[in-house]
């Protein structure tokens, strides 16, 4: 038996059977072995090129020498503290560099930060931080949003196969809105969102600058300052979710920086350590003030609040963002990228096929030529695509979105090759299926 089958069978034995999902013919998923740079390598040896740099995580690269360097090294001085009673240095240090690339920059004097471990409790750490400063529990959120499956998080998270299963357990303080994809839905969007703060007592609204696994949505630039001067006007905060746009994947440092809009709150992580998991609220210090003084028990903490080794490779991941500018890298790259990609209109396919995104977050959406999201062709097209050496992920609420997030260091020659072979299939498949 192949090293992939040993363990894919043990997973069947022993993990949920809700978690990875296996075809009969051995065609999906593969086993990662090792990765690094823009490779993976999986437990039978093979290698393929990485374009989704792992749900967007492995921004600086897979195993960056600098940051495994950090983690090693703290590893090896201190691996496990007590985040909330005896602190230790680098959580320290890693919330005076949270503060300094967003608030400091965006002009908002000094940001506060809650750690947290995964994506969806740093966006559980802003609603709650949103209650606690305006009293008002209700929160504005949008349709394809994705905030994470936690039971506070799962609230505010639009897709109803996510949501149905629990919805008698869930408190339902999300109001949710439709996110403009172009100019003239913004009369709508504000029309509603003017209703919920009308109807409902609304402390805050929840974004995605761009929606990610949401299908790759860009919205219209004056949507971020719509937002802004909503929240303004009726005195709720503006959060934005940057866990898989922050840390230059859009070209930006965080994307709302194109929108030229600075929220109240913003949520960080994937791309904040590399591969560790860790995430933070990070929050304009005036906001943040509104959790009480702790004397003795903090009433938001967990045992790895603010890890020592994911602290460490934090504070080296942002250095090498900052030493390789990859900010500027996924711009570049980015604007080649749709180059690449937006010619694929014409293809000689079955598929309406249109390309979007900005910076290293990036897509192409197929639909049937009766108007249908060509859900099962995109995951065949997907699959195909692996077989050839291609890690890629299908996005949108009905998985017709082929997204593209490589790690920030992948080169041209790579994206070129990439797009060259997606192009074959989606001409062969377009044509034959």
């Amino acid at each position: 038996m192949a090293e992939k089958e040993k363990i894919l069978e043990l997973l069947r034995d022993y993990e949920s059977r809700n978690v990875v999902f296996a075809e009969p013919d051995g065609s999906w998923p593969i086993v990662w072995e090792k990765a690094k740079g823009v490779v993976v390598q999986d437990a039978d040896g093979k290698k393929y090129l990485d374009l989704t740099a792992a749900f967007g995580v492995a921004a600086a690269g897979h195993a960056n020498a600098a940051v495994v360097k950090a983690g090693q090294k703290q590893m090896g001085q201190l691996l496990h503290a007590m985040g909330d009673v005896h602190p230790h240095a680098r959580k320290a240090e890693l919330a005076r560099e949270l503060s300094r690339v967003t608030f400091e920059r965006w002009g908002k004097k000094t940001g506060k930060t809650i750690f947290c471990n995964s994506g969806f409790e740093a966006v559980e750490a802003a609603l709650k931080t949103a209650l606690l400063a305006t009293g008002r529990h209700g929160v504005v959120a949008f349709a394809g949003g994705y905030h994470g499956l936690g039971y506070g998080t799962l609230n505010v998270t639009h897709r109803d196969f996510f949501r149905r299963p629990f919805h008698p357990q869930l408190r339902d303080f999300g109001n949710f809105a439709s996110f403009p994809k172009k100019r003239s839905d913004l009369a709508t969007v504000e029309f509603q969102i003017r209703n919920f703060f009308r109807r409902g007592r609304i402390g805050a609204i929840l974004v995605e600058p761009l929606q990610a696994r949401g299908g790759i949505n860009v919205p219209p630039p004056e949507f971020l300052p719509l937002l802004r001067k909503l929240c303004d006007e009726f005195g709720a905060l503006l959060i934005t979710d940057e866990i898989y746009t922050g840390f230059g994947r859009t070209g930006k440092w965080f994307a709302c920086e194109h929108f030229g809009v600075a929220p109240d709150l913003v949520c960080v992580g994937k791309a904040l350590t590399g591969g560790f998991p860790l995430s933070a609220c990070v929050g304009r210090a005036d906001v943040m003030n509104a959790w009480p003084q702790s004397h003795g028990e903090a009433m938001h903490t967990s045992t790895f609040l603010g890890h020592p080794v994911g602290c460490a490779i934090a504070l080296a991941q942002i250095a090498e963002i900052e030493r390789l500018d990859l900010p500027a890298a996924a711009a570049g790259l980015g604007k080649f990228l749709m180059e690449q990609l937006s010619p694929f209109q014409d293809l000689k396919s079955k598929f309406q096929i249109s390309a979007r995104g900005l910076g290293l977050l990036a897509g192409i959406e197929l639909i049937l030529p009766d108007g249908k999201p060509a859900t099962a062709e995109t995951f065949a097209i997907i699959k195909e695509m692996l077989r050839r050496g291609y890690i890629l992920l299908p996005e949108g609420e009905h998985g017709n979105v082929i997204s593209f997030t490589p790690p920030l260091v992948i080169t041209k020659a790579q994206l070129q090759k990439a797009v060259g072979e997606l192009k074959k299939v989606l001409t062969v498949g377009g044509q034959s299926q």
